[in-house]
């Protein structure tokens, strides 16, 4: 057993779980962990960043089975506010899994990057500073209350997380301030969608490379999924707490000052991303 390996499959599971569901991109921070760590082969360090995230989406699955659990049996009894959430997760699921299924290994092999993510750092928490400076008028307070339309928005919005360093959870916590949805039920809208999207892919990239992994490569993929787990449950409980009482511009000037680090560092060389 490679404990060094162990030991940096850790502090990636940790890297996971502190940044999915913060704006400021988990598969951005991914990669560039795994290129300054030098972790594991290329191939499977790309498959190990979505992989991993399954142990960020069991967390919101266990911070809210409650909820989930009582969507899913709406929607099977017939309950109206049930089958809502249960409808509006459906669908603004479909795009970005049609895209993913598409266009998602083109992805990969041009955009996976430490120059991308800079940019796409930078660029994103211009965006989030700008939305935070306009005024939104809110007509959804509560995840359960979002309409159909908003939520196949918020769906075509998540798209734009395909391109690494983008960030998921704020591309939709941004996009659903413009659509009138409160902080609180983006947020949780954001962490309900990453179950299927998040789910599939680490499943997805996993069975695509089930004849290369070994028994000591799954011990690796516990340790990562294991400490992502726990480290984005603290998270979610943390910012959940923190939406109701602050913006995202803090992690707007992070994104824009790690960007140009990471920029900085390329361009000098003092680091070979």
């Amino acid at each position: 057993m490679d404990l060094i390996l162990l030991f940096k499959a850790a502090i990636m599971g940790l890297v996971e779980g502190i940044t999915e569901f913060l704006p400021i991109s988990s598969t951005g921070h991914l990669i560039l962990a795994g290129q300054l760590l030098d972790f594991w082969t290329p191939e499977k360090r790309d498959m190990f960043a979505v992989a991993v995230q399954i142990g960020a989406i069991a967390a919101v699955i266990y911070q809210y089975w409650g909820k989930l659990w009582g969507a899913l049996i709406g929607a099977l009894t017939g309950d109206a506010q049930g089958r809502r959430l249960s409808l509006n997760l459906i669908v603004a699921t479909i795009p970005i899994m049609l895209i993913g299924l598409t266009i998602g290994e083109t992805i990969k092999a041009y955009l996976f990057n430490a120059v991308t993510v800079a940019l796409a750092l930078i660029v994103g928490g211009v965006i989030i500073l700008w939305a935070e400076r306009r005024k939104h008028q809110t007509t959804c307070l509560e995840v359960d209350d979002l309409s159909f339309k908003q939520a196949t928005l918020i769906g075509l919005i998540q798209c734009l997380a395909l391109i690494p360093g983008t960030s998921r959870s704020g591309s939709t916590i941004i996009g659903s301030l413009f659509l009138g949805v409160s902080r609180k039920a983006a947020a949780e809208f954001s962490f309900f969608l990453g179950i299927p999207v998040l789910m599939g892919a680490g499943l997805l990239d996993m069975y695509k490379m089930r004849h290369e992994l070994h028994t000591q490569d799954m011990e690796i993929l516990g340790v990562g999924i294991a400490v992502a787990f726990i480290s984005a449950l603290l998270v979610i409980r943390a910012l959940i707490r923190y939406v109701s009482k602050h913006d995202f511009s803090a992690f707007a000037y992070y994104r824009i000052a790690f960007g140009l680090l990471i920029l900085l560092t390329w361009g000098t060389g003092w680091v070979h991303w």
